[in-house]
């Protein structure tokens, strides 16, 4: 059981609203996204900060970010709902899904661009800091406003993590599951 019910429809019309623009059709809102609208306040801020929107990064490398972040976290729950939803999408094979949780930064199945991104995620979550090795192989790949992207990614899953876990959100029936070591 999570520590805060769910809400349940009928919901306020701004956050009816809010659920079906970024719900795919047929879908029920994710408990996450139900239990945010407890505090109408709260779910108001954190979609205000929603980063799935066309950024600096491209898809496939803010979902990297984003997998890679809660998956080190133990998120299984918002790391299962990105891969259901996005792995297919963002070409994700089995075993960069695998590596994203269990792998290095540097695993051969990454890009040199994707083993940067990965890398200051584990500097971000380890050390809260970009150790100097990471960030000249970042600036070697992004510039300012995608380096800033990929620490606000960081940053902002690092929050929805918490809330999950923090609220001990059961996982969604669909979602993908963490692979075994």
């Amino acid at each position: 059981m999570p520590r805060i019910a769910p809400a349940e429809a009928p919901y306020p019309p701004a956050i009816a609203a809010e659920l079906e623009r970024i719900m795919p059709k047929g879908v029920e809102p994710l408990v996450l996204f139900r239990t945010l609208a407890r505090s109408p306040r709260i779910f108001e801020k954190m979609f205000a900060g929603g980063l799935l929107d066309k950024g600096a990064l491209s898809l496939r490398q803010r979902e990297i970010v984003i997998d890679r972040t809660t998956a080190r976290l133990g998120c299984e729950y918002e790391w299962g709902v990105h891969i259901t939803f996005f792995a297919e999408r963002v070409a994700l094979d089995t075993e960069q899904v695998r590596a994203v949780v269990h792998g290095p930064a540097d695993a051969p199945c990454w890009s040199p661009n994707e083993q940067a991104l990965l890398a200051v995620v584990d500097d971000l979550v380890d050390h809260r800091t970009i150790g100097e090795q990471t960030w000249t192989s970042l600036a070697a790949h992004f510039d300012e406003a995608q380096i800033l992207e990929a620490i606000t990614l960081v940053g902002y899953y690092h929050t929805i993590s918490f809330f999950c876990r923090g609220l001990k959100l059961p996982l969604e029936s669909y979602g993908a599951r963490f692979p075994s070591a």
